[in-house]
């Protein structure tokens, strides 16, 4: 019988509204937390029937004291086991054997699962079959981000009082109060905001991480932005709407004009701040950012405008595919600029990743993380 710890931990914690010694209550009981398959019946049948049997050196005693006086023991019945013919089959008669009768034969046999392999493994190494596995895998991914207060209430518990709602419903008494309405706050998850580096330095990552992108957009039910960028930034949010992701892919190849070309962080979060960060990072939004942190651009740049990005978030997640590397060190000069004004600094090298990320997101609060930026000196 399928029988793990989780349904132990319920049997237990039933034990504590039902008396052990009430065989009828103890019976049920088990039956409906081991049960599971219409298969397993007989043999919980078999297995209850041997429990409550009272063995004395092997045999049951003709007799049994209980309270100074001698009774004769109930003689034990083990119900026979139930014979549950296939779909199909035709009727078992009498001279055919009962297969039920024998005990069940158990056949374990060790495997290994290629996804969990491919979990572990690094992006960069994967074959074309193995691609294409972990591209479907993607697009199944369902995300969550944690939830952000409005200002709009909803009929609830709390100690908030709903006046407009209760004078509407006391209308019905002449407008005396006679009941109280409630409100409690209401709650939204918040919108996602997606920067992936297309350069020449990622594009060994490119089509998993779009892939990735695509599986986001699409399975995120709120509002959200995605762009990439390499010397300049490009809105890629209209393309990802492709119900098909190859057509979604080839789209935004055709669409973007610098793909795999040089690096300028700076200049692409500069155009996103000042063209696109007031429609898209409002009602506390989240901007996860794709990058190496290999830049060609200037340092001051990059400086300056992380900063203004991180003060209109609520969280700035940067994400890098060299982090998983055990050796790896952000050397890299808009790295290193760029580390002082990221809240979360997080590998995305492998499945494995991205299904921790999918559980960091989860547990995004709702206040504001502490940061103590470096003053930023005015660039001209």
């Amino acid at each position: 019988m399928d029988v793990d710890t989780g349904r132990m931990i319920d049997v237990v914690e039933a034990l504590s509204w039902i008396r052990i010694v009430d065989k009828d209550d103890f019976y049920h009981g088990l039956r409906c937390l081991l049960v599971h398959h219409r298969e397993d019946l007989p043999i919980f049948d078999r297995a209850f029937a041997i429990f409550w049997r009272k063995p004395v050196d092997g045999q049951i005693p003709s007799k049994v004291q209980r309270n100074g006086k001698s009774r004769r023991p109930r003689p034990l019945v083990v119900p026979p086991p139930l014979r549950l013919p296939k779909q199909g089959a035709a009727p078992q008669t009498a001279n055919q054997p009962n297969h039920f009768d024998e005990p069940p034969i158990v056949q374990a046999t060790l495997t290994y699962s290629d996804r969990e392999m491919l979990r572990k493994k690094d992006f960069n190494t994967l074959t074309n079959a193995e691609l294409r596995v972990i591209e479907r895998m993607l697009v199944n991914f369902i995300w969550q981000l944690g939830k952000r207060r409005t200002r709009r209430f909803r009929p609830g518990t709390t100690r908030l009082f709903d006046l407009r709602r209760t004078l509407r419903q006391n209308l019905r008494f002449g407008g005396e109060i006679l009941s109280w309405s409630r409100k409690e706050p209401k709650y939204k998850p918040r919108p996602l905001v997606i920067l992936a580096d297309i350069s020449g330095s990622m594009e060994r990552y490119t089509r998993l991480l779009l892939h990735f992108v695509y599986g986001l957009s699409r399975g995120y039910r709120q509002a959200s932005e995605a762009f990439v960028f390499s010397t300049r930034l490009t809105r890629i949010t209209r393309q990802l709407r492709e119900r098909d992701v190859d057509q979604a892919l080839r789209t935004i190849s055709d669409h973007v004009p610098d793909w795999s070309g040089g690096t300028r962080i700076g200049e692409a979060l500069k155009i996103f701040n000042f063209k696109w960060g007031r429609r898209v990072l409002g009602h506390g939004a989240v901007v996860l950012l794709i990058s190496d942190g290999w830049d060609r651009g200037d340092a001051g740049v990059l400086r300056a405008e992380i900063s203004r990005l991180q003060r209109s978030c609520h969280r700035l997640i940067w994400l890098n595919p060299l982090l998983g590397s055990q050796d790896y060190e952000p050397l890299a000069r808009g790295m290193q600029t760029a580390l002082p004004y990221i809240d979360d600094f997080l590998p995305v090298h492998n499945l494995a990743s991205l299904e921790d990320l999918a559980v960091h997101l989860q547990r995004i609060e709702e206040k504001s993380p502490v940061r103590r930026q470096i003053p930023i000196q005015k660039v001209e």
